[in-house]
């Protein structure tokens, strides 16, 4: 593994396989570390790096705030993630590449390619997030943690955070629980943090990035400007529902929509199709 200094940010990575670039967004929510493409849910079942790095060079990273890649104490939006990417990008020498998002990480890679299609050579989106469910309970959750912080002080977060638990399975630890746990001094400044300029940093950072019933990261009408192949996977959970993977399909133009049921969508089935999508676009200077 590898470290860039992104943004001020420390971002850890690996570049796995060789051929054209993939700029690989991880699933896992507010955990969107590296090991999840091969771990969690339905990506240990279709093993997408185990396909794609013989291939392309996939570039994987843990996303700010997670895994062991650092992070800092502000209203984080979707550009800030699109940051964190095109810096990698540009930290390889890198000027275009294939995105690919899982999970929440569809919303990064979406609004990657809006703010700079010209970096994009194509998108695949594995699973997008969203529904009014996902709204409710990511909204909950910023929610939860705020009112625990008003009850109990930020160094009981710091408490938490340390047990060693994500925010998405302990509310109580925050959206900065990795690197309260890998970072002592970011722990101890956190923990001394202005309780009531947190709660403003967690109230807006929870309306800005969960702000819709369907998938966030984007606007419909800047969507609808993309000049970049599209295909689309559905999932069709509380998270990741199928209205959200149908919305991104009307706005993006042209977009391929991966229509295979939840059931079948296996090894055997998905990776070829999604091989054979990323196959088709022409190569063009990376």
């Amino acid at each position: 593994m590898a470290t860039a200094v992104i943004d001020g940010i420390s971002t850890r990575y690996d570049i796995i396989g060789s051929g054209p670039p993939l700029l690989m967004y991880a699933p896992g929510g507010f955990d969107a570390t590296i090991e999840k493409w091969s771990t969690q849910g339905v990506y240990a079942t279709i093993k997408p790096l185990q396909h794609l790095t013989k291939d392309y060079s996939c570039i994987v990273f843990d996303r700010r705030e997670a895994g062991s890649s650092g992070g800092r104490v502000e209203r984080i939006t979707w550009q800030h993630y699109v940051r964190q990417g095109i810096g990698l990008l540009d930290h390889l020498g890198i000027g275009r590449a294939h995105i690919m998002g899982g999970c929440m990480g569809c919303c990064s890679a979406v609004a990657l390619a809006v703010a700079n299609p010209d970096r994009v050579l194509s998108m695949v989106l594995f699973w997008p997030v969203g529904g009014a469910r996902y709204r409710l309970n990511a909204q909950q959750r910023f929610m939860s943690h705020l009112a625990f912080v008003q009850a109990n002080g930020l160094s009981a977060v710091v408490e938490v955070a340390l047990a060693g638990k994500s925010f998405g399975a302990d509310f109580r630890g925050g959206p900065w629980a990795s690197v309260i746990r890998t970072d002592e001094t970011f722990a101890r400044d956190f923990a001394a943090l202005d309780p009531a300029q947190y709660a403003l940093t967690i109230a807006g950072m929870s309306r800005g990035l969960i702000d819709r019933d369907t998938a966030p990261g984007a606007e419909p009408e800047d969507m609808m400007r993309l000049p970049t192949p599209v295909i689309i996977v559905p999932g069709s959970d509380a998270s990741h529902a199928a209205s959200a993977a149908h919305f991104l399909k009307e706005c993006i133009p042209g977009s391929e929509y991966c229509n295979i049921p939840i059931a079948d969508q296996t090894e055997i089935i998905v990776m070829p199709r999604l091989m054979e999508f990323l196959h088709k676009v022409p190569l063009q200077h990376t």
